[in-house]
């Protein structure tokens, strides 16, 4: 048996980590077996659709590498793979199930349907069709469709017995089928729910692994009625337990970082979410944590998805991020650094690619690059007791004596780069015979108005140039002789 499986997003918005995760799976599963790999676009559902969010679809799977077999645009022989192209197709197998006594006709209007949800509701019950319209005659069927009143088609569901599935993570479950509601299959303006559209999709395109979240395993018993009624093979289910904030949140695109596209526009690589989120719920049972698409996929299995739900630790990602940034070559990583340098720094007289080479060991996703470097073309205001470390044994009376000392070293270098400054402010720090955090401290909050950089204040003395830097070096002294005598 060729394995098929497919990834069925609706363009209802962004791509959700939890709806890449099961493209992941979907995708690597087929390349695993040598199978194939289907994209179908389930339209269908006109009320949430969005504009411009299949192109989203298109360009999110492209870009992380999720190169389909078949598609909207690769036909294989089993399209369209776009659901609102192929509503002859529902109709026709709705009218089939309709003819097995599988499904029927509903007339039932909104008043009555909102009159039969507050019952439910006084009683604390779940919602359920009351089967009303499945007792009517065939001949008040007929009047009722010649006289064109609007009607849905649902699933009969049998009251007795029970429907049992077996499920690749979950193993075998039943539902007892007095439980489960008459769903709507074909809605008044011709399109299909979901919930059928997925099953006739799914045999007809000859999928073999349905890949899904575990929402849906309440949904699929009813699902097996409808194979069973049309006659069809039942595929293999794959449920996977959602993607967690916490053990209590779900992730929602309320709180953020809920999809692909939040995390590359805050400076995450594609390369490392792929990594990440593969391995939410999935254990290949080896200590390695860096994978590219090519290892996982010769390795996953969908039997190693865990029951559990996972849990999306965005420290655990962040640290992940900064290890794939650290192995760019560095011509990629400054490629990758520049727009987000140039967003702040604006001075044409500045090295970008000299920040570049101290920013990649410095930090762990792009958008860190704004706060690290913001003090380059203006210095922010700052207070003077930045000056004061315990841990440098500093105090603003020697960080004003260290700067009275430097300063005039400054004004004499002539040949201003990173070695000479390094030679002849080191030379100072020995000619004092003091520790070289006593002098480095104070040029580094001059220079930056921060205690923590991205390097060190020789460095960034180097990147600032020579006239930038005694023009700091100056206000700090100002601003410590101000503090030192008189009150602030």
């Amino acid at each position: 048996m060729k394995i098929r499986t497919r990834f069925a997003p609706s363009p209802t918005g962004y791509m959700h980590v939890g709806n890449l995760r099961t493209a992941l799976y979907a995708y690597m599963w087929a390349k695993k077996n040598n199978g194939t790999f289907i994209l179908r676009i389930e339209d269908t559902d006109q009320e949430r659709f969005i504009e411009g969010a299949v192109e989203l679809i298109y360009h999110t799977i492209e870009e992380v590498g999720l190169v389909y077999d078949e598609g909207p645009d690769k036909d294989g022989g089993f399209g369209p793979y776009i659901q609102s192209e192929r509503l002859p197709i529902y109709k026709k197998y709705a009218e089939e199930l309709i003819a097995k006594g599988a499904a029927y006709y509903c007339f039932c209007d909104k008043t009555r349907l909102d009159q039969l949800r507050k019952q439910n509701e006084a009683r604390n019950l779940t919602f359920k069709y009351d089967g009303y319209c499945k007792h009517l005659s065939e001949v008040e069927i007929q009047q009722k469709l010649d006289s064109k009143v609007p009607y849905v088609i649902r699933q009969n569901i049998p009251k007795a017995g029970s429907t049992t599935f077996v499920d690749e993570v979950f193993g075998t479950i039943t539902f007892e089928n007095a439980t489960l509601d008459d769903q709507i299959l074909l809605k008044s303006d011709g399109l299909p729910t979901y919930n059928f559209a997925n099953v006739v999709d799914d045999h007809l395109m000859k999928i073999t692994h349905v890949i899904r979240g575990n929402e849906y395993l309440s949904s699929t018993p009813k699902y097996n009625l409808l194979y069973e009624a049309l006659g069809w093979e039942i595929p293999k289910y794959v449920h996977c337990s959602q993607v967690m904030r916490d053990q209590h949140h779900k992730l929602s695109k309320r709180d953020g970082d809920a999809s692909y596209t939040d995390f590359i526009d805050k400076g995450y690589l594609k390369d490392a979410i792929i990594n990440y989120i593969a391995l939410l719920g999935w254990n290949p049972g080896t200590s390695k944590e860096k994978f590219t698409l090519e290892e996982m996929s010769q390795i996953f299995d969908i039997h190693q998805i865990n029951k559990s739900p996972a849990i999306f630790d965005i420290k655990k990602l962040t640290w992940l991020n900064g290890e794939y940034i650290r192995d760019l070559p560095f011509e990629v990583f400054h490629e990758k650094a520049l727009p987000w340098i140039m967003k702040v720094v604006k001075r044409q007289d500045i090295d970008l690619e000299k920040i570049s080479k101290l920013l990649q060991t410095h930090i762990e996703k792009f958008i860190d690059i704004l706060d690290q470097i913001d003090f380059i073309d203006v210095l922010p205001t700052y207070m003077p007791d930045l000056y004061v470390s315990k841990k440098m044994k500093t105090d603003k009376k020697t960080a004003l004596q260290s700067l009275e000392i430097i300063l005039p070293l400054i004004e004499s270098i002539e040949k201003w780069n990173l070695d000479t400054l390094n030679e002849k402010i080191f030379e100072l720090i020995k000619n004092n015979g003091v520790k070289s955090g006593l002098i480095l401290w104070p040029l580094r909050i001059a220079l930056s108005g921060k205690q923590f950089t991205f390097c060190g204040g020789i460095a960034l003395a180097d990147i600032l140039g020579k006239d930038e830097t005694l023009s700091r070096v100056k206000i700090g002294l100002e601003m410590l002789k101000k503090s030192n005598f008189e009150p602030l």
